[in-house]
């Protein structure tokens, strides 16, 4: 079975909950929702050639990269961390796909019209900012240049190979400490960059719900802040 069909299977699961809002694991909640205040965002969950060939329907994983953003160092949340393209959803997008490729578009310079939006996985709660996201899952059919766009929201853009992701020795657990609590998320470690929290989460459970996880080490720690 090809990737893409894959992808596509587990959006038509998620489709079928429409409404369901899931939760972060207890092990990485450090406060609770205030769902009367929280706001919208998307994320977008992009799909590229990890070669010099295009994506093609019958792409297998190894064929697959993704595009993450490193946030500036001078935000007020989230500083430094590694993300996918993603921020707030503004009453002017039409749609939450719409909201996903602009913010990368803002955030990446990635020319969305290359960009074939498969759908949507279940909203997330965040709540270290009270964020209800959204992930948009894009197929990267015809690819363009990306840079960090807008320096005070991205410190760098790159991709990285699914193939690296899912190597079990990088693979690791992120640890933050919080006074005398201890608070822990999957990982993934590419070229010196380590990709933890609520991004790291996300791709867990996609990877993990395509059947494409291989078993690795969660003993493995590494204290993030």
């Amino acid at each position: 079975m090809s990737a893409r069909l894959e992808l596509e299977q587990v959006i038509a699961r998620h489709t079928a909950q429409v409404g369901a809002t899931q939760r972060l694991p207890n092990e990485w909640v450090m406060n609770e929702m205030e769902l009367g205040a929280a706001r919208r965002a998307a994320v977008l969950i992009l799909f590229g050639a990890a070669g010099e060939a295009a994506l093609e329907p019958q792409s297998q994983t190894d064929d697959l990269d993704l595009l993450f953003v490193e946030r500036a160092a001078t935000l007020r949340k989230h500083a430094g961390q590694i993300a996918f393209p993603g921020g707030g959803i503004d009453q002017e997008d039409p749609s939450v796909a719409s909201a996903a490729l602009r913010e990368a578009w803002e955030e990446t310079g990635v020319d969305t019209a290359g960009i074939e939006v498969l759908g949507t996985l279940g909203e997330t709660e965040l709540p270290v900012s009270n964020f209800l996201v959204t992930p948009v899952l894009g197929w990267w059919h015809t690819e363009s240049e990306v840079y960090p766009a807008d320096p005070e929201e991205s410190a760098g853009v790159f991709r990285a190979p699914v193939a690296h992701l899912l190597d079990p020795k990088n693979r690791l657990t992120g640890v933050v400490h919080r006074g005398t609590r201890k608070f822990k998320s999957p990982a993934f470690d590419f070229e010196d960059r380590i990709i933890w929290g609520f991004t790291a989460i996300v791709l867990d459970r996609l990877f993990n719900e395509l059947g494409w996880t291989r078993p690795w080490d969660n003993r493995r720690e590494l204290r993030m802040a």
